[in-house]
């Protein structure tokens, strides 16, 4: 299996590389330059050696302008990705994440069922692992759904505005075979953000990796009104003009 490499990762092997090949390059220089000057007068440098050598270090030149030219491409690549993110923004976006902040006595999340169920059961839980509220799905047809926390503790408390909390779902039909089911963010995009060379979107109080959307969609705008001009009351009526 060959394992993913990353922008960053790419760039340091590039960076690791030129430094070798202009060790390398130096070293040879040095070597070359002592030689001719401590050959022999009466038997000199075969020219067709010397001729190879040159070519020898021509090629590590031009590996060294490669390697350059590689490592601006990726320097490019990587800036540009919040470039690319930004076309997210004032979209609806569905995204296979989890996570997110309770502020102003709500979180909000959206889950999905893959087929009616009999039973289906919402934890949330927060940044330390531990459920701290436990219920039953409000809605357990098949298809994508919403859920709104109001910070409700099972232990009788509330949830701290800021905190972040993360949703679970499971579910079963009549028989006890498991139902298919994900917690997912749902939303639209209000800005993007950068964090380690990977751009992440923001929607509501979620800030997720860009490698998370499942969906994209445009968000229409409101459709015009389109109520006739009698029925306008900025229009005047024939009785009013009169």
């Amino acid at each position: 299996m060959v394992d993913a490499v990353t922008t960053s990762a790419a760039a340091g092997r590039i960076t690791g590389g030129t430094k070798a090949l202009a060790s390398n390059f130096e070293t040879f220089l040095t070597l070359l330059t002592t030689q001719m000057k401590n050959q022999d007068p009466l038997s000199p440098l075969d020219s067709n050696q010397f001729t190879a050598q040159l070519t020898q270090m021509a090629g590590v030149e031009q590996q060294l302008l490669t390697n350059d030219l590689l490592t601006s491409l990726l320097a490019a690549q990587a800036g540009g990705g919040l470039d690319n993110a930004a076309n997210y923004i004032g979209k609806s976006v569905t995204a296979a994440w989890t996570a997110t902040e309770f502020n102003d006595g709500n979180a909000t999340w959206a889950y999905e069922l893959g087929a009616d169920a009999d039973k289906a059961t919402l934890q949330v839980v927060d940044s330390k692992g531990v459920v701290v509220w436990e219920g039953a799905a409000p809605d357990k047809k098949s298809g994508l759904h919403t859920f709104s926390w109001d910070g409700k503790l099972n232990d009788g408390g509330t949830a701290e505005d800021g905190g972040v909390y993360t949703l679970k779902v499971a579910a079963t039909d009549a028989a006890g075979a498991k139902v298919d089911a994900q917690a997912l963010i749902q939303g639209r995009v209000t800005g993007v953000e950068m964090y380690n060379g990977a751009p992440y979107l923001v929607i509501g109080d979620s800030i997720l990796p860009l490698s998370t959307v499942i969906s994209l969609n445009e968000i229409k705008a409101q459709a015009a009104n389109d109520t006739d001009d009698t029925e306008n009351p900025n229009v005047p009526t024939e009785e009013a003009a009169a």
